[in-house]
């Protein structure tokens, strides 16, 4: 059995309260936040608290907090013998030097609010500066995920590099598309089996290989008909560099 502490409210807090709570091997012994309203979430209403100096013995404190906060609210628990993680992709282990038995439990994944989603099978990357804390955290993660992940800070900054473009840019994406379908009064539902399909694609394909569209297979007329179009500059000069990415990347530019 495994004792956690949770430091958060926010969405991965959230998620991990929820997940921890249907594992039989992990018991979360407090969740802290400053602001009680947002601990809402905690239905127990024992294992909250709103001090960040209250004396809980746990395995792991996680700090499920924004980047900013991590180094100020690691120094909360500089005193304490337990390993302390954060959960954060773009921030060192340095960050929270300042405890003990420091240590990374990232979680590759988007959470957004009031959604509950399963770990089963989202990476969590660990890292810890000793082999012991290293397997209570391989351990910690098999409770949640089927793929546990030792990655060190550079590593990991590198892959949350990764996830921004992946993720965030593409989700961008969707929303100029989800704009230019209300400018013109079109269903943006209608791009929801593209969306899937495009991400479906690649469980067997490399990103390279699936690559389709008017820039990859050269075709300047549809590119400049578009180019005729969209009215928006942004748009225009986002489409203009992207398609010459593209095109970089399969021949010649646009």
């Amino acid at each position: 059995m495994i004792s956690v502490v949770i430091v958060g409210t926010g969405n991965v807090a959230q998620n991990l309260f929820h997940a921890f709570q249907k594992s039989i091997d992990v018991t979360v012994k407090q969740v802290i936040g400053r602001n009680r309203e947002h601990l809402a979430f905690v239905q127990n209403k024992a294992l909250i608290s709103t001090e960040f100096t209250n004396e809980i013995t746990a395995d792991v404190y996680i700090l499920a907090i924004s980047d900013d906060a991590i180094g100020t609210v690691a120094e909360n628990f500089k005193d304490i013998d337990s390993l302390l993680v954060h959960t954060s992709g773009a921030t060192p282990l340095t960050a929270i030097k300042s405890v003990k038995q420091p240590g990374i439990f990232y979680p590759l994944q988007t959470f957004t609010k009031d959604k509950i989603i399963s770990f089963d099978d989202i990476p969590i990357c660990i890292e810890a500066t000793n082999n012991k804390n290293l397997k209570t955290l391989i351990k910690l993660g098999k409770q949640l995920s089927n793929k546990v992940v030792e990655i060190d800070s550079e590593q990991r900054k590198k892959l949350h590099i990764a996830a921004v473009f992946v993720n965030n840019f593409t989700n961008y994406m969707y929303t100029i598309g989800s704009d230019i379908c209300a400018e013109h009064n079109i269903d943006f539902s209608l791009l929801k089996p593209l969306i899937n399909e495009t991400a479906a694609k690649l469980n067997t394909l490399t990103p390279l290989q699936a690559q389709t569209g008017p820039a990859k297979r050269e075709d300047q007329k549809t590119l400049h008909n578009h180019l005729q179009i969209i009215k928006d500059k942004h748009q225009r000069e986002l489409y203009t560099f992207l398609s010459n990415a593209i095109k970089e990347k399969h021949g010649k530019k646009l």
